[in-house]
């Protein structure tokens, strides 16, 4: 049993074992596991039982894994894993670009998928805390989790926020990708780092002025990624 047993996880996939597999994992680590063989099952069983995080594949029949994850996006911020083919990098990427909390390849390890749900639902689970950050027109408040942008809010997922609070905690200092993995994701990765660069490329795009020439969130060269206050 983990600290997190009786948190619920509905597993979407189209394949029998890959269901079996996952759910006698899951079941066996206290999660409670609902699962579901297509799209619309998919969005039924979400609305019936509100998980707390869902693994999703994205070639679903009925309705596509992306449209089943807009739609759950649609309803708030509940955390999402994608399940992916192996190497196909386009399908990892638009994932990440629509706001996936994470992706797992197939062929996969259950261990492995076990300690990603975990690791998201811990970062999930912990809002960063302390007194609102301010740098201009930007504000950061962790306790909430709230993003104001001129007094506006910014609609970021919970792994933007994250990242975002991480790095405007530590204004002027340069992060590596692996950094931001180890402390953001809370998962060592295999090397991996581009959902840090979506991931940065996303709040571009939402706290930016000009998101191909940034102020607040700066490329440093060779290194990784700098908050400028």
């Amino acid at each position: 049993m983990t600290d997190m047993a009786g948190a619920s996880v509905l597993v979407v996939d189209d394949e029998p074992m890959v269901r079996e597999v996952l759910e006698r994992y899951l079941s066996a680590e206290g999660f409670a596991v609902g699962l579901a063989t297509d799209g619309e099952e998919a969005l039924a069983r979400f609305d019936e039982d509100t998980p707390d995080l869902v693994l999703l594949d994205l070639m679903l029949p009925k309705i596509d894994g992306y449209e089943v994850f807009s739609r759950i996006r649609e309803q708030g911020s509940t955390p999402v894993i994608m399940l992916t083919a192996r190497g196909d990098e386009t399908d990892r990427i638009v994932g990440l670009d629509l706001g996936a909390d994470d992706y797992v390849t197939k062929p996969f390890s259950p261990g492995e998928v076990v300690a990603r749900v975990r690791a998201v639902l811990r970062r999930s689970a912990i809002a960063p805390g302390g007194e609102p950050l301010r740098y201009g027109d930007l504000e950061i408040d962790g306790d909430r989790p709230e993003t104001r942008l001129r007094g506006r809010p910014v609609r970021l997922t919970r792994k933007e926020f994250d990242l975002l609070h991480h790095l405007a905690s530590r204004p002027g200092v340069a992060l590596t990708r692996t950094q931001l993995l180890e402390d953001v994701w809370d998962f060592a990765w295999d090397g991996d780092s581009s959902t840090v660069t979506v991931h940065v490329r996303r709040l571009r795009e939402k706290i930016e002025d000009d998101p191909s020439a940034p102020s607040r969130i700066v490329t440093v060269w060779g290194v990784g990624y700098r908050f400028e206050p």
